[in-house]
C-alpha cells in the first residue's frame, strides 16, 4: 500500500493550491482527481471558460455599439459561434496544462479516479480499469460543488439546464430563461443577450446579486435592462416541462399571480450543493451539516484530527479565492505554522460589464447592526478616464467608520471593478484609515481614482478631480 505525508481529493482551485503548497513545504504530497483533467469546475465548467466567454462577448458588443463612435467602420459585423467556444476550449486547455506543469514540478504524484474513504486512515481510489488502496497522515477534502434545484425543477442537461450545459452548447439559443439572479445567472444572462438570445432573468428577491451591497444590485439591474435582458423581480418559480425543442417554466409573483414562459433553454442557476457523492465519508467519523456541508473548525480540521475540507464542500462564500487561501492555510497548519484567514476580508466580484466587486460590510449590514458610517460615493460618469474610454455606468462607494476613519466597506460597480477591488482588500486587511487612502497619489487619469474621490467625500471632502 502507497502511502503519503497529505492526500488531497479534488484538483479545483483549493485542492491544486493545496497540493502545491504541501509539496513546497517538502510533504510527500498526492492529488487524486476523477476527471482527465486537473482544475476542477472553475477551469473547466465555471470561472475561467465562462471569462473567456464574457471577454468575447464584450468585444463583439462593442464592435456592434461602440466601434462607431470611436472612429471605427466596418462593413459587417458577424458571429462565430463555433470559434466564440473553440477559443473558450483553447483558454481552458491551456491552464490545464499549466497545472500539469505544476504538477510535475513539485512532485506531486497524481492519480486518477473516485476516492472513497475506507476508514479515517485509508482511502480506496477506483477508476475504469482498477482500484487501488492508499494512506496518507493527513487528508485535505477539496471536493467541491454541484449546481443546485428548486422544487418542482428538474435539471435534464438537454433542456433545463445549468451554467455547465451552457458552456458547451453547440449552436447560438434563440432564447432562454435563467433561473436566478445571483453571480452565474447575471453572467450567464450578459454572455447570451450579447450575441442576441433573448434573455430573461427570473429572480425571487426584489433585486440582483442579493449577497453584495444592494446598491450594486439594483444599479447592475438598470444596466442589463438597457442592454435587454427582460429582468423579473419577485418570482417563485415553481415547476419546469421539456419538449424536444424547448423548455417551459410556470412562476407566480409574490401577490400570487401565475404565469409562464417558454423558450429553447432554462437555465438554473439558483446556487451549489457540496458534493460529496462517493467519499464515504459514512466509513468515517466526519461530521456534515443538515446541508450536506462538512463541519470544520478555524484551521479546517474536520472532527477527525487528519481530515481537513477546504472550498465549496464546507459552504461559506463559493469563491475559487477562497478555496486557494484555505488551501494554504490547511498546508501550512500541518507544517506548524500559524495562519488565519479573514473572511470578512475576501472580495466578491461579478464579471459582467461594468464589472461588480465588493469587500467588506454592506450599507444593510451597518444598517441593522446599528454601526455608525459615512457614505463616500463617486460616479464613473464623473471620471476623464471612464469617459476615455465610454465605460460611464457605475460607481464607486465606500463606507467609513466616522471616529476613526477605518474602512468598514468597499463596493464598485464599473470598468475594472475586479481589479480595483484589491486596493479595498489592503485597506482592510491592514487597517489603513481613509485619510491614508485620498492622500496617496493615483495615477491620472485611471478609474482608480474613483476611490480616491469617494475617500475623500466620505471623510467630510468634495471630491477635487475628474
Amino acid at each position: 500500500m502507497e502511502n503519503y505525508d497529505i492526500a488531497v481529493i479534488g484538483s479545483g482551485p483549493g485542492g491544486y493550491v493545496a497540493a502545491i503548497r504541501s509539496a513546497q513545504l517538502g510533504y510527500k504530497t498526492v492529488i487524486i482527481e476523477k476527471y482527465e483533467t486537473l482544475g476542477g469546475t472553475c477551469t473547466n465548467v465555471g470561472c475561467i471558460p465562462t471569462k473567456a466567454l464574457l471577454d468575447s462577448t464584450h468585444h463583439y458588443a462593442d464592435a456592434q455599439h461602440k466601434f462607431k463612435e470611436h472612429g471605427i467602420k466596418l462593413d459587417t459585423i458577424e458571429l462565430d459561434f463555433s470559434q466564440l467556444y473553440k477559443r473558450k476550449s483553447e483558454v481552458v486547455g491551456k491552464n490545464t496544462s499549466g497545472l500539469d506543469f505544476l504538477m510535475n514540478k513539485n512532485k506531486i504524484t497524481r492519480l486518477k479516479g473516485t476516492a472513497g474513504f475506507v476508514n479515517n486512515s485509508v482511502i480506496k481510489i477506483t477508476n475504469e480499469t482498477e482500484s487501488r488502496e492508499i494512506t496518507a497522515k493527513n487528508y485535505i477534502i477539496a471536493t467541491g460543488s454541484k449546481p443546485s434545484t428548486i422544487p418542482g425543477v428538474e435539471i435534464d442537461k438537454k433542456r433545463i439546464i445549468t451554467s455547465t450545459e451552457a458552456l458547451s452548447l453547440q449552436e447560438k439559443p434563440e432564447s432562454m430563461v435563467i433561473i436566478g439572479g445571483g453571480v452565474i445567472g447575471v453572467e450567464m444572462a450578459s454572455i447570451f443577450n450579447r450575441i442576441g438570445t433573448q434573455v430573461t432573468v427570473l429572480e425571487y428577491a426584489d433585486h440582483l446579486i442579493t449577497a453584495m451591497d444592494h446598491e450594486l444590485g439594483k444599479n447592475l439591474q438598470k444596466i442589463l435592462k438597457k442592454e435587454g435582458v427582460d429582468i423579473r423581480l419577485g418570482q417563485a418559480v415553481y415547476k419546469t416541462e421539456s419538449s424536444e425543442s424547448a423548455a417551459k417554466v410556470f412562476f407566480k409573483d409574490k401577490n400570487g399571480i401565475e404565469n409562464s414562459l417558454e423558450a429553447e433553454y432554462v437555465l438554473v442557476a439558483v446556487g451549489r450543493s457540496p458534493y460529496t457523492k462517493g467519499l464515504g465519508l459514512e466509513n468515517t467519523a466526519v461530521e456534515v451539516d443538515n446541508r450536506g456541508f462538512i463541519k470544520v473548525n478555524e484551521n479546517n480540521r474536520t472532527s477527525v484530527s487528519n481530515i481537513y475540507a477546504i472550498g465549496d464542500v464546507i459552504g461559506g462564500a463559493m469563491l475559487a479565492h477562497k478555496a486557494e487561501e484555505e488551501g494554504v492555510l490547511v498546508a501550512e497548519t500541518i507544517n506548524g505554522q500559524n495562519h488565519h484567514i479573514h473572511y470578512d476580508r475576501i472580495p466578491s466580484v461579478v464579471y459582467t460589464w461594468p464589472e461588480v466587486a465588493s469587500v467588506g460590510y454592506s450599507e444593510e449590514y451597518l444598517k441593522k447592526n446599528n454601526i455608525a458610517y459615512n457614505v463616500g460615493k463617486f460616479p464613473f460618469s464623473a471620471s476623464a478616464r471612464a469617459r476615455a474610454s465610454m465605460d460611464m455606468d457605475g460607481f464607486a462607494k465606500v463606507l467609513i467608520d466616522p471616529k476613526y476613519g477605518e474602512v468598514l466597506g468597499v463596493h464598485i460597480i464599473g470598468a475594472r471593478a475586479a481589479d480595483l477591488i484589491a486596493q479595498g482588500v489592503i485597506a482592510q486587511e491592514y487597517e489603513v484609515t481613509a485619510e491614508d487612502m485620498f492622500r496617496i497619489s493615483y495615477a491620472h487619469p485611471t478609474y482608480s481614482e474613483t476611490l480616491k474621490e469617494a475617500y475623500l467625500i466620505a471623510s467630510g471632502q468634495g471630491a477635487i478631480n475628474i
